[in-house]
């Protein structure tokens, strides 16, 4: 039986399915294993996105044009509670990825595009190990726009049902959507760092910061490197408690 598509509602002009992880992974599930195929991108939209995307128009189009929307961190669902009015769960890319090779296993062949040079084969050797997927291929993320083209091509050539493209926010959604016709992945998931995670590079936040969304937390305090990325955080927050006021303004 096909999956229904979720609801979807609008947060700062940009798309939010309502959608489990569950939900998530059987739709993605779906995508990926139907014949014949047809390639889609998948966003893990978090507050960082959303300050991000106001002056960056290419990531705004990329995320409006996405085939799956899910709400990666605990901000989104605040913003949709407090705009929106609506409870919108989690499915967190990291849990996205590893749930698709765990469901599907040796049924499901990765493309590993990411990280520094070295990373994306170790992530691909782990993955391989631990889940028992088919690796279609590995590339670093550290190449230059000029060479899209070709990387899209070598995906497109791999035969991939599941990319992981963990090149940083916008960077990755935009190649996603670009290059589609051209990698024919049928599930493109923007990941982040779920490719350090995987190779062992960077560790997963504890299981307790998971539960309750705020792993982000975990992570600014944790690396002196996130830091900078604290004031876009806050200003996410001023962004939502602006625009509720204006919504109370119309109404009143």
């Amino acid at each position: 039986m096909s999956v229904s598509p979720p609801t979807r509602l609008t947060l700062f002009d940009l798309p939010l399915d309502v959608v489990s992880l569950g939900r998530a992974l059987d739709l993605l599930g779906e995508w990926a294993t139907q014949s014949p195929s047809t390639p889609h991108t998948v966003v893990t939209l978090n507050p960082e996105f959303i300050v991000q995307s106001r002056t960056q128009p290419e990531f705004v189009q990329a995320m409006q044009r996405a085939d799956l929307v899910t709400a990666d961190g605990v901000g989104i669902v605040y913003a949709a509670r407090q705009l929106r009015g609506v409870e919108v769960p989690r499915a967190p890319g990291f849990d996205l990825a590893t749930g698709l090779m765990a469901r599907h296993g040796s049924a499901l062949r990765v493309f590993f595009l990411g990280a520094k040079p070295g990373v994306a084969e170790q992530a691909a050797q782990n993955a391989a190990r631990d889940y028992g997927i088919e690796v279609a291929g590995v590339h670093h993320g550290y190449f230059k726009p000029d060479e899209d083209q070709r990387v899209a091509e070598l995906i497109g050539q791999s035969g991939a049902q599941l990319l992981l493209t963990g090149m940083g926010a916008g960077r990755q959604e935009i190649f996603n959507d670009y290059w589609k016709q051209l990698h024919r992945a049928p599930v493109a998931l923007g990941c982040g760092g779920v490719i350090d995670v995987l190779a062992g590079a960077a560790q997963l936040a504890p299981d307790w910061t998971r539960r309750l969304g705020v792993e982000w937390i975990w992570r600014v305090a944790g690396d002196r490197a996130r830091w900078s990325r604290a004031p876009r955080l806050l200003q996410f927050v001023q962004m939502v408690q602006a625009e509720k006021r204006a919504q109370a303004s119309r109404r009143a």
